[in-house]
């Protein structure tokens, strides 16, 4: 993604084909235009008291016309060349209507209050977009570079994965790297909407547009600039306004077919009452037009873009990322929530609690699984590493490794073959686990901890090794959170063993518990959920669970900074280690849901009022267009209030 496409997001409420001065945009010319319309209506009113030839009444009338229809004319036209109509050919054609009645002024008055709706409208809405358009503003253009004995400040756009940027105190970062030299505290609240800042050393990660607070940083670039975490969070909530949600696309398609309904009706209302009831055509005439324009559906159209524009701009802001608007609305519907236990319950951040050797030294047991787990990646195989070389224990590379997932792992050490794993594991390979190891083995699950079961080729059984994971501190309190947001059910879905998963489930309140699943038993569990509950969302961390995230009513990632398989997979994003987020983008998008349902009660209810006022209480044109238009600058304002929730 290039500059210029992220700042294409600016651009989003550009709703004029004019081609205009740079130094003149469309919505300073709308609201020009919107002034002169109302300094005609003025004037016109002026000259016909005074007296003033009709020609140059008919001028000011012309000239209000022209000011206060250009807009309307250009989106009607396209609209027509589209195929479709909108509010705007419809405002058009009742201003003409009015003035074929020689009723200028009310059609001139018309014009001006459309205007300016749309004028206030969009001011409105550009509050919601101001607060993605922020985003643009995060990431600095030009970078300080070391670049042999020298620093040079270069564009940000022309830095290359491994060179090396030089960050001072207070400035904002304008890359993805990691920290090789230098230790400071970062203020990340951008990216992932924490609020207290956060201390990097060398090795630990920082992202573009957070800020460097009280030490100076080197950095190696490990993403180009068009590939940050936040080029993709700016193409993401873009995206995210594009997709539309499911009462967004279809009052669009209503639109069309009300637009032509009311369009039809008018016509068949200015013929017929004169041919069959004899009434004045004239004032018929009239009437039609007050009706074309009290039955619009401005409001209406914009009742749900305005509620869900401010809802994904407010999340966004928290550091949540919903992935369309459809997603939004969808989290309001989620019955059950499927909870990853290990890096989502739990930090994710294990470390090794037990060794219990079985007729050798601990610290040969815990050299050869240390061996066996070298080449693991797994948090539980880190955890047996971290310990091996704090304690000292020198770690031979075997000869041979084989990860077998969510059941441990298989290795050759001095030409012997090590099972490093599960009681799964054991017995795939034929092996009968000793009633001492597995004493030892239930007595650790039943404290909470995982366990590793460890056997050689020669020398048998040579015991157990257990880790132990911290759970969240919040975590009891986001179940009850999730409860009182009317979630019915409470699963935990992982592939470690059940006497674990049961511990943990219990200590933060959780409801069932589905244990030893691998990836594809999660997908398995998911979609039984979704039979059962209907609406069902899997928290995960984005990378081990992405089936059972893609699967899911809708995958939530957590903790998804700087990781591609998260930001990619999932239908929201949570940016920070969280989980309190999820019951807050829940309770955001319920409360989205009842602002839309307000906003449509509320236009269906000033449509039928002002319909019944123009066809049996002779409403007058201008009254017509005040209750028109103020009710569509109250939709779009009773959306805007998501931007303050909470």
């Amino acid at each position: 993604m290039t500059e210029q496409s992220l700042r294409n997001i600016a651009a989003i409420s550009e709703t004029s084909a004019l081609r205009l001065p740079a130094f003149l945009s469309a919505e300073r010319l709308e609201c020009a235009f919107v002034i002169l319309t109302a300094l005609n209506i003025a004037a016109s009113l002026l000259s016909e008291r005074l007296g003033a030839p009709e020609h140059l009444t008919l001028l000011f009338n012309l000239l209000s016309y022209f000011f206060g229809g250009t807009f309307g004319v250009i989106e009607g036209v396209k609209s027509l060349l589209s195929r479709e109509i909108n509010v705007d050919l419809l405002m058009v054609l009742a201003a003409a209507g009015a003035a074929v009645v020689d009723q200028w002024h009310e059609g001139a008055i018309l014009l001006f209050l459309f205007s300016l709706s749309n004028v206030l409208q969009d001011y409105a809405m550009d509050r919601s977009r101001n607060a993605i358009r922020a985003l643009l503003k995060l990431r600095p253009d030009k970078a300080t570079v070391r670049r042999g004995a020298s620093d040079a400040i270069v564009p940000v756009e022309t830095l290359q994965i491994g060179d090396v940027v030089l960050i001072k105190p207070g400035e904002r970062l304008p890359i993805d790297g990691e920290v090789i030299s230098g230790s400071s505290t970062v203020d990340q609240s951008a990216i992932t909407g924490e609020s207290m800042p956060v201390t990097k050393q060398v090795g630990d990660e920082v992202f573009a547009g957070t800020v460097n607070q009280n030490g100076s940083l080197e950095v190696r670039v490990t993403r180009l600039a068009s590939e940050s975490t936040l080029a993709r969070i700016i193409k993401m909530v873009e995206s995210a306004q594009e997709s539309r949600a499911k009462t967004q696309s279809f009052m669009d398609a209503f639109e069309q077919r009300y637009a032509l309904f009311v369009i039809s009706a008018v016509a068949l209302y200015i013929v017929l009452p004169p041919l069959l009831l004899g009434i004045d055509f004239n004032e018929n005439f009239y009437r039609a037009m007050v009706l074309i324009t009290v039955a619009s559906p401005c409001a209406l159209v914009i009742s749900t873009p305005a509620a869900i524009l401010s809802a994904i701009a407010n999340a966004a802001r928290h550091g949540i990322l919903f992935k369309g608007g459809a997603y939004l609305e969808q989290m309001a519907t989620i019955k059950a929530v499927a909870l990853d236990k290990t890096g989502t319950l739990t930090t994710g951040k294990l470390s090794l609690t037990d060794v219990l050797p079985n007729g050798i030294a601990r610290a040969e047991l815990l050299r050869i699984v240390a061996a066996a787990e070298l080449n693991s990646e797994h948090p539980i195989a880190l955890a047996v590493l971290a310990a091996a070389k704090a304690e000292g224990v020198p770690i031979q590379a075997p000869q041979t490794f084989e990860a077998i997932p969510g059941q441990g792992v298989r290795a050759v050490l001095d030409s012997a073959r090590v099972l490093v794993g599960t009681e799964r594991l054991m017995g795939a390979e034929g092996l009968s686990v000793l009633p001492e190891i597995i004493t030892q083995r239930d007595r650790l699950e039943a404290e909470g901890k995982s366990t590793l079961l460890v056997h050689h080729s020669e020398r048998g059984w040579l015991g157990v090794i257990g880790v132990a994971d911290t759970l969240r501190p919040n975590a009891a309190e986001f179940v009850s959170a999730l409860r009182a947001e009317g979630v019915q059910k409470v699963i935990v879905l992982t592939g470690d063993n059940q006497r674990v998963a049961q511990a943990i489930a219990a200590r933060v309140g959780a409801d069932e518990v589905r244990a030893e699943l691998l990836p594809a038993d999660k997908v398995t569990a998911i979609k039984a959920l979704m039979q059962t509950y209907g609406k069902v969302a899997m928290v995960g961390d984005g990378v081990n669970d992405a089936p059972a995230l893609a699967s899911a009513s809708i995958g939530i990632a957590m903790g998804a900074a700087g990781t591609d398989v998260a930001l990619e997979t999932a239908d929201l994003v949570l940016m920070a280690d969280d989980l309190s987020r999820v019951a807050y983008a829940i309770r955001l998008s319920r409360r989205a849901r009842r602002v839309i349902f307000q906003n449509i009660a509320f236009s269906l209810s000033v449509i039928v009022i002002l319909v019944i006022g123009a066809l049996g209480l002779n409403l007058a044109l201008p009254l017509g267009v005040i209750g028109h238009e103020g009710s569509t600058i109250i939709v779009v304002l009773n959306g805007l209030r998501l931007l303050t929730h909470r």
